[in-house]
C-alpha cells in the first residue's frame, strides 16, 4: 500500500507593490466626482460673469439673462475701465497692498521666530494671543476702532486729515494688525520644523540672534513666505470693508470701491459691473500665476512627513 505524502508547496504570491485592491477604485472615483462637481460649482459664477460682461445691456434687457446672446463684444470692459477711473484706483490698491503685505510678513516672522526658537514661560500664551485676534469679526471692533481713528494724530505727510482716519497709512495699519495673527500661526509652525541644531551651530560660531533671524531662518522660510504672500496679497487687495468705513475721500479708496462708481443713483448696468469686477480680478490672477509654484510648494510642506 503506497501512501502519498503531501508536500507543502508555497503558494505563489504577487509582490506587495503589485497587489491592487478593488476597494480603491470606488473611493478614488467618488473623490474625482466630488472634486469635479466642486470645481464646476466654483467656475459657474465666473463663467456667468464673463458671459454677462460680453453682452450689451439692451440685449439682456430685451431677451433676458438666460437667453442666447445676439452679439458679444468687449465694449463693457473699455467702458468700465474709463468710466470708473480704474487706473487711479489700481494705484491706490498698490500703495496699500504692497506695504501691508511686507510689514505683515516682517512683523509676523519676528514674532514667530521668537515663540518657536526660544523656550520661556509664556511661549504658548503669546502665540495664542496673536492668533486670537483673527477670531474676532471685523464688524465687532469697527465701532471702537472708528472712534480711535478719529482721535489718533498722524503727521501731515502721512495723512491730509492729520489723523489715522481717511488715510492710506491707517488702512495699512489695520491690515497689518488684523493679518499678523494668521501669519504668526503659520510661520511659527513652519519654523518649528527647522532643526534646532542649525541655530545652535550658528550660536557656537558667534552669530547673534539678529543674524540667525535674517541670514539663516528667513531664507529657509521662503516657501512659507511665498504661500503667505499670495494669500495676504489677495485678501488685502480684495478688501472693501475697512476702506469703506475708515476712508471718507473716495479718490483715496482702493480699486474695489471703484465698482461703486459704476452704479448710478437711479440706474445700474449689471453687464458693466460684471466687466469691472473681472477687471479688478486681473492683478490677483497675475500674483497667483507668478507665485503658483511656490504657493503650492508652501501648502504641501510636511505633507509626506509621518
Amino acid at each position: 500500500m503506497t501512501t502519498t505524502t503531501a508536500t507543502n508547496v508555497p503558494k505563489a504570491t504577487a509582490p506587495a507593490g503589485r497587489v491592487r485592491s478593488g476597494r480603491g477604485k470606488p473611493r478614488g472615483l467618488g473623490r474625482h466626482v466630488f472634486l469635479t462637481v466642486v470645481s464646476v460649482g466654483w467656475l459657474i459664477p465666473l463663467a456667468w460673469a464673463l458671459f454677462t460682461s460680453l453682452r450689451s445691456y439692451s440685449d439682456t434687457a430685451e431677451h433676458g439673462y438666460l437667453s442666447w446672446p445676439h452679439g458679444l463684444s468687449f465694449n463693457n470692459f473699455s467702458t468700465a475701465f474709463d468710466q470708473s477711473g480704474m487706473p487711479h484706483f489700481f494705484w491706490n490698491s498698490l500703495l496699500i497692498t504692497v506695504p501691508a503685505v511686507l510689514l505683515t510678513l516682517l512683523f509676523a516672522s519676528a514674532v514667530a521666530f521668537f515663540v518657536s526658537r526660544f523656550d520661556f514661560r509664556f511661549n504658548i500664551a503669546l502665540l495664542m494671543l496673536f492668533t486670537a485676534g483673527n477670531l474676532l469679526p471685523a464688524q465687532v471692533i469697527i465701532t471702537p476702532l472708528y472712534k480711535l481713528y478719529l482721535q489718533l494724530p498722524l503727521p501731515s505727510f502721512l495723512s491730509g486729515s492729520g489723523y489715522f482716519y481717511d488715510s492710506a497709512f491707517g488702512i495699512i495699519t489695520i491690515h497689518v494688525a488684523y493679518q499678523c495673527g494668521f501669519c504668526v500661526f503659520v510661520l511659527s509652525n513652519y519654523m518649528r520644523t527647522i532643526p534646532r541644531e542649525i541655530s545652535e551651530a550658528a550660536l557656537v560660531d558667534g552669530a547673534p540672534v539678529w543674524r540667525q533671524y535674517f541670514q539663516i531662518i528667513l531664507p529657509l522660510c521662503r516657501p512659507a513666505f511665498a504661500a503667505l504672500a499670495t494669500l495676504e496679497s489677495i485678501w488685502i487687495y480684495n478688501d472693501f470693508f475697512w476702506s469703506l468705513i475708515l476712508m471718507e475721500t473716495g479718490d483715496k479708496r482702493p480699486v474695489t470701491s471703484a465698482l461703486a462708481g459704476l452704479s448710478g443713483e437711479y440706474f445700474t448696468n449689471p453687464n458693466l459691473i460684471a466687466a469691472g469686477a473681472l477687471l479688478t480680478c486681473i492683478p490677483t490672477l497675475v500674483i497667483y500665476l507668478v507665485l503658483q509654484r511656490h504657493f503650492v510648494g508652501g501648502l504641501t510642506i510636511g505633507a509626506s512627513k509621518s
